[in-house]
């Protein structure tokens, strides 16, 4: 949706550009979201690898295929997104900053391209990061603590460093747009994954007002730096885990400059129950990263992320089981990769199972499991969204095993087979389907 006639307001707001598997395909420039898969998956030759050193091997060539085909960013010397440039009068309150639910502690930048620089290495990091207003120089800048930015506050504080030059990215092509969510290694710009994705360079220039450089096709750049030292109340905000996110203290941004197109548009979305709009961003995360997850798991044949369990909460895993205790395997190997760590909840089910077919997979687990044997409840980091946890960001994590068990797994008595109608059968009804006038 944009909106052209904002009241108060000479700038357009556009929403829900990433709404429906459509769109989102349309936005990384594929015809459907499981394209991604197989885009990545033939960049890199995804034999299963022999051993931990292949592993690693095969992780270091997938970044170093991300390097040279996703095109280095480059400079270049203007860019539409320094059209009208603000410095000493850039007002926060010139935005169509929304305030998306009743209590919501004020008003809200939710798509955004959050640019920071690790201290120690220089390396760039692209976070997305919702920030709250607090007038028209300052906002709350709410990187959660297993984040890239919160690690930069880490490490700026260690180093008692008074600032961390940002910039609030907004627009600009929607492959650069997307990949800000995309959960990446330390050390991997996320510009390098929009570059491929667009078969094409980021173009970039450089800040006015900070020592950063930004997108040139951005739509609004707000400059600024973090005060570590700063500590303000944030919250409460509507979050997508469909529940109000208690008020928290966060660090503060502050503005230095605004720059923007002449004309811009202000892109933004709004969070909450499932599924909304974040939740195809999420979708399209998941399929690009599957052949990731293979790389440090290979008998992994797919997995979900359902919209019930809002990314972090639940994922389903289907693997070709080929010995004792193998689900539990992937079960913890993935909750020692990367943020899969916070996964609240992991299903384990045979290689055959459609894992997006939710009552497939409820049927097994509910008929294959048995809660003593195939069950494992371990305590761990969980995401800091979390409400049902004890503790802030540490709670219980459950991993399933709803795989066909049989001797090898102490299972004595048998297993039955799944009931079925006979190949032949189904063709024979399919022949006759037309002659029989139902």
């Amino acid at each position: 949706l944009l909106f052209e006639n904002v009241a108060g307001y000479d700038i357009p707001v556009l929403i829900n550009a990433f709404g429906s598997e459509k769109r989102m395909s349309l936005a990384l420039g594929v015809d459907n979201l499981e394209q991604l898969n197989h885009n990545l998956a033939t960049l890199i030759d995804m034999k299963l690898p022999q051993g931990l050193g292949a592993t690693i091997g095969r992780a270091t060539d997938l970044f170093g295929a991300l390097r040279a085909v996703g095109l280095k960013p480059h400079k270049v010397r203007q860019g539409a997104c320094q059209e009208v440039v603000h410095t000493d009068d850039a007002s926060l309150h010139s935005l169509p900053i929304l305030h998306c639910w009743p209590d919501d502690g004020g008003r809200y930048i939710t798509l955004m391209q959050v640019i920071t620089r690790d201290p120690v290495t220089n390396q760039r990091n692209v976070g997305m990061y919702r920030v709250q207003v607090y007038d028209e120089k300052t906002a709350a800048m709410h990187w959660q603590r297993h984040k890239s930015g919160a690690e930069h506050e880490h490490l700026a504080r260690e180093l008692n460093k008074p600032a961390i030059p940002a910039a609030i990215v907004l627009g600009g092509d929607p492959a650069q747009m997307w990949c800000a969510s995309a959960p990446l290694p330390p050390g991997i710009d996320e510009y390098l994954l929009a570059g491929w994705l667009r078969g094409k360079p980021v173009p970039f220039v450089d800040c006015v007002s900070q020592p950063l450089e930004v997108p040139a096709n951005a739509e609004i750049v707000i400059e600024g730096y973090v005060d570590p030292n700063d500590q303000r109340t944030e919250g409460p905000f509507g979050d997508h885990t469909g529940f109000y996110t208690p008020a928290d203290t966060f660090p503060t941004f502050h503005v230095t400059a605004i720059t923007h197109r002449r004309q811009p548009i202000y892109p933004t979305t709004i969070v909450g129950k499932p599924p909304m709009e974040d939740y195809w961003m999420g979708k399209a995360t998941e399929r690009l990263f599957l052949p990731l997850m293979k790389i440090f798991q290979g008998e992994i044949v797919d997995v979900n992320m359902p919209a019930e369990g809002v990314f972090h909460n639940l994922i389903i895993v289907s693997i070709k089981k080929r010995y004792p205790g193998h689900p539990f395997k992937v079960i913890y190997g993935l909750w020692g990769l990367g943020l899969m760590m916070l996964t609240k909840a992991i299903v384990i089910v045979d290689h055959d199972v459609d894992v997006h077919n939710l009552s497939a997979v409820a049927w097994r687990v509910l008929g294959n499991v048995d809660w003593r044997r195939d069950t494992v409840i371990v305590d761990g980091p969980v995401d800091q969204l979390d409400h049902s946890a004890v503790r802030d960001s540490f709670g219980g994590k459950m991993g399933i095993d709803a795989t066909t068990k049989g001797p090898q797994d102490g299972h004595e008595r048998g297993w039955p087979a799944e009931i079925d109608m006979s190949a032949e059968i189904k063709a024979l009804v399919d022949r006759k389907w037309d002659s029989y006038g139902i």
